[in-house]
């Protein structure tokens, strides 16, 4: 699994954090998308790695500009994680 972080510029309030999250799912395949507007950031995990253009023309087109986005790998926390090895 991967985790990614994307820095995104122009989002204001609650509203945009779920427009930017409704774009990521309906473009691409993830876990689970959480936004930021005060942090400016949006985090995706995703079973596989989503190419960074991609992300960013998605971003883009609803409106907002991802400055940066870095990846890395990602392993499930918690009580439960323990179990599925």
């Amino acid at each position: 699994m991967v985790k990614i972080t994307v820095n995104i510029e122009g989002m204001a309030c609650g509203m945009c954090e779920a427009h930017i999250n409704e774009a990521v799912r309906n473009a691409f395949q993830v876990k689970k998308v959480t936004s930021s507007h005060v942090k400016k950031q949006t985090v995706i995990i995703a079973e596989e790695d989503i190419p960074e253009q991609g992300l960013k023309d998605v971003v883009a087109k609803a409106g907002y500009d991802a400055v940066s986005v870095d990846s890395e790998p990602y392993e499930k926390k918690g009580l439960f994680a323990v179990f599925g090895r």
